[in-house]
C-alpha cells in the first residue's frame, strides 16, 4: 500500500500532464517557426528547436528537484530567494548584455539568463510569506505599504532595464491581494484609471472634461437617489457655463473652449461645496474629490505618455487604439501576425506548411509571436485547443489554491494562476492586435531557457506545496 505521505502519490498529475502537453506543443511549434530544410532534424543542437530541447530537459530536472525538496524549504527561504533575485536585477543593470534596447541579460558561455523571469516566482514567494504571517491584516496601511514595496522594487528595477512589459506582470498581484481581503474599491479604481488612460489618449480635452463632469453628476445621483438634486446641479452648471461663454463673447476675452469649461467647472464646484456644507451632504465632497482626482490623473497620463514613455512604446499604443495606422512600420509585426492567423482558416495549412512562417514575414515568431504559428499551421481548431488547455490549467490551479490548508500555499497558488493568466492573455492579445506589443512570452511555448525555467519553478513549487497540503506550513 502506498503511503499518503509519498510526494508522488499526492502530486497533482493532471496539472503535470497539462504542463507536459503545453511544453511539447511549444517545442513542435518552435520547430515549425524556425524550420530550416538544411537542418531538418528536430534534435539539431545548432538550431533553436534543438536548443529548446536542452532547455526542456533542464526544465524536467528542475521540476524533479523542486518536487524532491521539502516544501518547508520554500517557506523558510522565501525572502532569501527574493533577496538574491533583487541583487541579480541590480547587477544586470551594470554588467548585463543589451538586447533589443533592454539591458536585461547575463551572458554566460553562450547562454543568456534573464533575471526578470526569475523575479516572478521569487516575488510570489515573498508575497506569500508576508501575507501568511500570523498577525497580518490586509486593511492596515503598513501591510499595503510593505506589499507595495515587495512588488514595486523588482518592477522598478525591471523598468530601469527598459523592459516595461515584464514589469507590468507585477500588476496581477492586486488580484491576489483582493482574494486575501483587499477592498474591491482598489479594483474599481484600477479599472477606472485604465479606462481614463485610454479616453485621455483618444478623446480631445473638451470631450474628456465634459465626460468627467457627466460621470461625476451621475455618480452623485446614484449615491443620493434624488434626481431633483441632480437636475438642479445640471441646471446650475449649464447656467454658469452659459454666462462664462457669453462674457467671453461680449468682452472678447479670447478664451479657448477648454478654458471656458474649466472656469465654469471651478465656479460650479465652489457652489456645490458650499451647498454640501450648508446641507451637510457628505456625498457632495466625495463626488468633487472623484472629479478632481480624475482630472489630475488625466493630466498625469498626458505627462507620462509624452515624457516617460519612449517613442516606440507610444507608437505601439497609438497603433492599437487606432490613433495612427502604420502597417509597414510599427504595426508590421502585428499586421503580419494577423495575416498568418487568418490564413490558417479552420483547420490550418498543416505542419511545416505555413507560408508566412516559411518566408519569415513575422519577426520574433519563435518567441513573442509563437501563437501565430499555431494559427497558421493548425488553424482555428489549433488555436482553440491551445486556449482551452490554458484555461483548463488556470481553472485547475484555482481549484488547487482553494483546497490549501496553508495560507502561504493558497496565496502562492493564486500568484501562479495570476502570472500565467497575464502572460497568456497579453501574449495572445498581442498577436491579434488587441493589446500593444510589450514583449511578453507565451508560457511553455515561447523559445528561451529563462522563460521556460522560470515558469517551471513557478508552477512546480506550487505543486510541491499542494502535495504537502495536509501539513501545517503556516
Amino acid at each position: 500500500m502506498i503511503s499518503r505521505n509519498n510526494i508522488w502519490y499526492n502530486l497533482d498529475w493532471i496539472t503535470v500532464f497539462l504542463y507536459m502537453i503545453l511544453v511539447v506543443m511549444g517545442w513542435l511549434n518552435i520547430y515549425a517557426a524556425v524550420y530550416n530544410e538544411d537542418h531538418q532534424s528536430i534534435l539539431d543542437m545548432t538550431q533553436r528547436y534543438g536548443k529548446q530541447l536542452l532547455w526542456i530537459l533542464m526544465a524536467a530536472f528542475i521540476a524533479i528537484t523542486v518536487l524532491i525538496i521539502d516544501s518547508k524549504f520554500y517557506v523558510a527561504f522565501a525572502y532569501v530567494f527574493y533577496g538574491v533575485v533583487i541583487l541579480l536585477l541590480i547587477a544586470v543593470l551594470f554588467f548585463g548584455k543589451e538586447v533589443n534596447g533592454a539591458r536585461a541579460w547575463f551572458e554566460i558561455g553562450g547562454f543568456a539568463l534573464q533575471p526578470a523571469e526569475l523575479g516572478k516566482f521569487a516575488t510570489n514567494l515573498a508575497v506569500a510569506k508576508y501575507i501568511s504571517q500570523y498577525n497580518f491584516k490586509m486593511h492596515r496601511f503598513k501591510s499595503l505599504a510593505v506589499l507595495g514595496m515587495l512588488i514595486g522594487v523588482p518592477a522598478l528595477l525591471i523598468i530601469a532595464q527598459n523592459d516595461t512589459g515584464s514589469a507590468l506582470v507585477y500588476a496581477v498581484f492586486i488580484l491576489v491581494f483582493y482574494r486575501e481581503g483587499l477592498s474591491g474599491m482598489f479594483l474599481f479604481w484600477g479599472f477606472a484609471a485604465s479606462v481614463l488612460f485610454i479616453l485621455t489618449l483618444i478623446w480631445p480635452e473638451v470631450r474628456l472634461v465634459g465626460f468627467l463632469i457627466f460621470a461625476s453628476i451621475l455618480a452623485y445621483g446614484i449615491v443620493r437617489q434624488r434626481m431633483k438634486e441632480v437636475a438642479k446641479m445640471i441646471g446650475i452648471f449649464a447656467a454658469i457655463l452659459g454666462v462664462v461663454y457669453l462674457m467671453n463673447y461680449t468682452v472678447r476675452l479670447s478664451l479657448s473652449t477648454a478654458m471656458i469649461l474649466y472656469i465654469a467647472t471651478g465656479i460650479s464646484i465652489l457652489i456645490f461645496i458650499i451647498y454640501g456644507i450648508r446641507k451637510r451632504i457628505q456625498p457632495v465632497f466625495w463626488v468633487v474629490l472623484f472629479f478632481v482626482s480624475s482630472l489630475a490623473l488625466s493630466r498625469s497620463v498626458s505627462f507620462a505618455y509624452e515624457d516617460v514613455l519612449v517613442a516606440h512604446q507610444r507608437d505601439r499604443i497609438d497603433e492599437v487604439l487606432g490613433i495612427r495606422s502604420d502597417p509597414l512600420g510599427v504595426g508590421y509585426n502585428v499586421n503580419q501576425s494577423k495575416i498568418a492567423i487568418g490564413s490558417g482558416g479552420v483547420t490550418g495549412k498543416g505542419f511545416l506548411k505555413g507560408t508566412q512562417t516559411k518566408f519569415n514575414f513575422v519577426p520574433e515568431q519563435s518567441t513573442d509571436f509563437i501563437f501565430c504559428t499555431v494559427g497558421e499551421e493548425w488553424g482555428f481548431l489549433g488555436t482553440s485547443t491551445v486556449i482551452i488547455l490554458f484555461m483548463i490549467l488556470l481553472i485547475r490551479l484555482l481549484i488547487l489554491a482553494e483546497r490549501q490548508r496553508s495560507r502561504f500555499s493558497r496565496v502562492y497558488g493564486y500568484g501562479v494562476a495570476g502570472i500565467l493568466f497575464f502572460h497568456f492573455a497579453i501574449n495572445v492579445g498581442m498577436t491579434i492586435g488587441l493589446v500593444p506589443v510589450i514583449g511578453i512570452p507565451l508560457p511553455f511555448f515561447s523559445y528561451g531557457g529563462s522563460s521556460l525555467w522560470s515558469f517551471t519553478f513557478l508552477l512546480f513549487i506550487f505543486l510541491r506545496l499542494d502535495a504537502s497540503r495536509m501539513e501545517i506550513l503556516r
